[in-house]
């Protein structure tokens, strides 16, 4: 039996990307980069390539189940359905004790549906060899991405370079998980070579992430076990639902990852980004002289510098004088932003929502 699987996190909603991610399709379903493939395609693509693709499941929202489908040819029984959404650790503990049910000896490999891997031979290399290192042991294993700037957006873990993995490189143990930086502890941590950035990939053996939840949320593994007998069955949907109503909201990292003593890291540079903001576009997509990123649609720029322009399908934009600013046609919304200030998109999306409803969310 082939003991690798992935579970394929997809419930997040997007929101920094509005208004071209919305609620009824977020980032994750949208060709956000103009490649021909959504975010959720190439994240399935691959890791298709490293594992049977009946070994896949996605967790996402019971609103975007046929989403799923309509985008990635994989059996509906493995798109898990939530409820409500609930964070990533409920995601994760209904998705390890799914595939519990198929394999109590799989290991497991985690990922977000939206991020961005550049260098994809070396990410299957890596991948591989996490899955060799979790499969012998009693570790919880993540990736942390070698920075190249001092970056105030991501989560930082530090590496202790004294507990070396013997015959993995650059494979040790974690030495401590840090939050969002301010910049000047984000320039000592790039300085340090010790930190590296959070990607929010895991690679475990069910039996050390079982281990975990039973340790450190107890509540919620005895709710989940509590199902043992509906996973993959008719009841599971009425489980799930009853679940999921009483469910804690926290995440992975802080409710296991930054509590477990036995957490290694594995340090790699494999062009990750996660794809957060609309500034984060600007690295990867190609820009004209001028500085100014064309991600979709027709646009003529005149003294324009540094823009990012987003312009729905059979349509002209006709630009002047703008400096570093974002502009996202949507049909039926246009979203005009100083990238310095788009930090504030999701407190205008508020305020649009109390205005109109949710018509535009």
């Amino acid at each position: 039996m082939d003991n690798r699987y992935v579970i394929i996190m997809a419930g997040g909603v997007g929101s920094r990307f509005w208004p071209l991610s919305r609620q009824e399709r977020p980032k994750q379903f949208i060709d956000i980069l103009g490649t021909g493939e959504t975010l959720i395609q190439q994240t399935y693509r691959r890791f298709s390539s490293i594992c049977k693709k009946e070994n896949i499941f996605i967790v996402t929202s019971a609103l975007h189940k046929d989403l799923v489908l309509s985008q990635i040819d994989i059996n509906p029984e493995n798109v898990l359905a939530e409820p409500f959404r609930r964070n990533t650790a409920p995601c994760l503990a209904y998705g390890t004790f799914r595939i519990m049910k198929d394999n109590p000896d799989a290991v497991i490999a985690v990922t977000p549906s939206d991020h961005l891997i550049i260098k994809e031979e070396k990410f299957s290399d890596v991948i591989k060899q996490c899955f060799d290192f979790a499969a012998k042991n009693d570790a919880l294993l993540t990736l942390g991405i070698k920075p190249d700037r001092p970056e105030t957006g991501y989560g930082y873990i530090q590496a202790d370079r004294k507990k070396k993995v013997g015959g993995f490189e650059n494979l040790m143990k974690v030495k401590t998980f840090t939050e969002k930086p301010d910049i000047e502890l984000a320039k000592v941590f790039l300085e340090s070579g010790d930190f590296f950035w959070n990607a929010g990939i895991f690679i475990w053996n069910i039996k050390a992430i079982m281990k975990a939840f039973e340790k450190h949320l107890p509540d919620m593994f005895s709710a989940f076990e509590e199902g043992r007998d509906f996973y993959g069955t008719r009841q599971e949907a009425s489980f799930i639902g009853r679940t999921y109503a009483e469910c804690r909201n926290i995440s992975i990292d802080y409710g296991i990852m930054e509590k477990a003593d036995n957490v290694y890291v594995m340090c790699t540079d494999i062009g990750w980004s996660d794809l957060g903001t609309w500034s984060s576009l600007h690295e990867h997509s190609a820009p004209d002289t001028k500085g100014n990123c064309r991600v979709r649609g027709e646009v003529f720029t005149y003294d324009c510098k540094g823009n990012i322009f987003n312009i729905a399908p059979g349509k002209i934009a006709v630009v002047q004088g703008l400096k570093d600013y974002i502009v996202v046609d949507a049909e039926d919304v246009l979203l005009i932003v100083r990238k310095e200030e788009e930090q504030n998109i999701k407190n205008y999306l508020e305020d649009v929502k109390n205005s109109t409803g949710d018509k535009y969310q």
